[in-house]
């Protein structure tokens, strides 16, 4: 890289060289010294191949992400949840700072701060996604390295909140009984299949055989702002798969299609006007007053001419208050009361039972819809809490053990 020295009239040093590019540019020092061993820097870097102008750092950082980001080749989903977590923290923090002027401690104080008040998962997603633009960055030779390498966030500590298991026995007797009519059928293929939300939303009447017992996972339903619509295969190769159907699911979904017209595509599960449903609001409107109906969410009670709300915020603080009507005690408990058993945990708690009940893991694996046995195994076998079959299996009386008893001297 050809280059040279000069002095300039103000009593300064300034460096020229040529990039790679071909294009001239240069960069004063104060002293020749310091132009010296900055010139012999460039040229050794362009030598090796790892040549960055000094100048392509003034970037912003904002302007780089959205080329990045309109390189994005991801699914509808996943686009929108990086795009609103950009939008919303990191751009918020980098969006005006030049690429050179963001160091590893800025961004390990930012990353602290965040999580004091972010969950861990959200910060651990804000540093993925502004490594990712750095990243980006030193790959199109703006800047010489990462500075989010070797950035520390907090682990994601297991809550008893986390991934709820339910009893079969509660699953039927309790929670289903407490689901309105007409979203009976939805959740009893989320617990009786394993089904993901989107495969159950997406299920139509070609997927379903209730003659042979099966039930196909061949497409499903994603939301983006607001807005449904069909991805023509599930969520992996894995994902496209057939479940057998028990006996009482069979019945209940013999009566939902029965009792409710299909939908748009000929949905099973649609909407009052044959959309198909969106999770957010089944979240608010059908899944968790259900819960509370059904006992598993806070409580409410008649008293007297009321009826008594009892909840606890999310600092485990206990409340209790009194409304005039039981929907408006329910729509409160349901906004105030912390955790709850979430649709996706029906999908854990069947595989849990398959585990329980000695299903071989691969069958276990296939039905999940798992691309790799380890994931079935890491996810569910550690997760049976049946202690009975622990003390079935020692307090099982060998045939032997009666005859060693009895040699043994008093």
């Amino acid at each position: 890289m050809a280059g040279g020295i000069r002095k300039t009239p103000a009593g300064n040093w300034r460096a020229y060289w040529r990039e790679p590019s071909g294009r001239q540019t240069s960069k004063t020092f104060g002293t020749k010294r310091e132009a010296t061993v900055f010139l012999a820097q460039m040229s050794a870097a362009a030598s090796t191949g790892g040549y960055v102008s000094p100048h392509a750092g003034r970037v912003l950082f904002g302007d780089h992400a959205q080329q990045w980001m309109d390189s994005w080749n991801n699914e509808k989903t996943t686009h929108a949840r990086d795009a609103s977590i950009m939008r919303t923290h990191v751009l918020a923090q980098w969006g005006t700072w030049q690429l050179t002027k963001i160091d590893h401690l800025s961004i390990q104080t930012w990353i602290t701060d965040l999580s004091r008040r972010l969950s861990p998962a959200t910060v651990a997603e804000c540093r993925r996604l502004t490594s990712a633009v750095l990243r980006s960055a030193v790959r199109n030779r703006l800047i010489a390295f990462n500075p989010c390498e070797d950035i520390k966030v907090q682990k994601r500590r297991r809550r008893d909140t986390d991934e709820q298991i339910i009893e079969r026995t509660t699953f039927r007797r309790r929670l289903l009984p407490a689901v309105p009519d007409r979203h009976r059928g939805i959740v009893a293929v989320a617990g009786g299949c394993g089904l993901r939300w989107g495969e159950a939303a997406g299920l139509c009447i070609d997927a379903l055989d209730l003659d042979r017992g099966t039930l196909r996972v061949i497409r499903t339903v994603i939301e983006v702002g607001g807005h449904t619509s069909f991805k023509p295969y599930p969520k992996s190769t894995a994902g496209r798969r057939t479940v057998p159907l028990p006996g009482w699911l069979v019945t209940i979904l013999r009566k939902h299609i029965d009792r409710y017209p299909l939908g748009e595509a000929d949905l099973i599960f649609a909407n009052e006007v044959g959309g198909a449903l969106r999770r957010t609001l089944f979240r608010s409107r059908i899944w968790r007053p259900s819960l509370v109906r059904a006992g598993m969410l806070g409580s409410v009670v008649p008293d007297g001419n009321a009826y008594l709300a009892r909840w606890t915020a999310t600092n485990g603080q206990r409340h209790r208050r009194h409304f005039t009507t039981e929907p408006a005690a329910t729509k409160h408990v349901v906004h105030e009361q912390a955790g709850g058993l979430r649709f996706h945990d029906l999908r854990h708690s069947y595989a849990t039972w398959l585990v329980d009940d000695g299903v071989p893991p691969n069958m276990v694996q296939r039905v999940m819809g798992h691309e790799r046995s380890s994931t079935t195994l890491d996810l569910y076998t550690r997760r049976t809490e049946d202690s009975t079959r622990i003390l079935q299996a020692l307090d099982h009386e060998d045939p032997d053990d009666g005859a060693a008893d009895a040699h043994v001297p008093a």
